[in-house]
């Protein structure tokens, strides 16, 4: 299988893993690392993913990607592999594990998983996002001016006199 240079550069720069990219491209699970090595060995493919890389737009978006999969991404696939006897190589290859910091086997014979931090991964979206940030801060500033305003009001309602 033929995967387009374009294609497989744009998926990579999200990704950043050959095997992964080529995967979730299509390849078999067999083929993927080979055809990923493949492919970043290729000039025309570097080319694309240094252009890509130098668009800051593309990059934030990209990188806005990542923390909202952190943040809000499901761990399904990573639960079907813990609880399966043998997964297979291409369950493996097709499981979404973007979530998932460490896995390791723990004496006894279980498995032991660590996910990213989603509360990390939401502050780093807030701190990124202006829109967010220029809409905290008109809630801070209403929500300044309601206490001041309620705050004046509560001290006429206390019978204080004013000022």
């Amino acid at each position: 299988m033929r995967l387009s240079i374009k294609a497989f550069a744009r998926l990579f720069v999200r990704l950043r893993c050959g095997s992964e990219t080529a995967a979730k491209l299509g390849v078999p699970a067999a083929d993927a690392k080979a055809e990923g090595a493949r492919l970043l060995g290729d000039p025309r493919v570097r080319r694309e993913i240094k252009k890509l890389d130098n668009d800051d737009q593309q990059t934030l978006a990209y990188v806005k990607t990542g923390l909202s999969r952190l943040a809000f991404g499901q761990v399904n696939d990573v639960v079907a592999l813990v609880f399966a006897d043998q997964p297979s190589p291409e369950q493996i290859a097709q499981a979404d594990l973007f979530n998932v910091s460490e896995i390791k086997r723990v004496k006894g014979g279980g498995v032991e998983v660590k996910f990213f931090d989603r509360q990390k991964a939401l502050e780093k979206l807030f701190e990124l996002d202006p829109e967010l940030r220029e809409q905290s801060k008109a809630d801070q500033f209403i929500s300044a001016m309601t206490q001041s305003s309620q705050g004046d009001i509560s001290g006429l309602l206390d019978g204080e006199d004013e000022p």
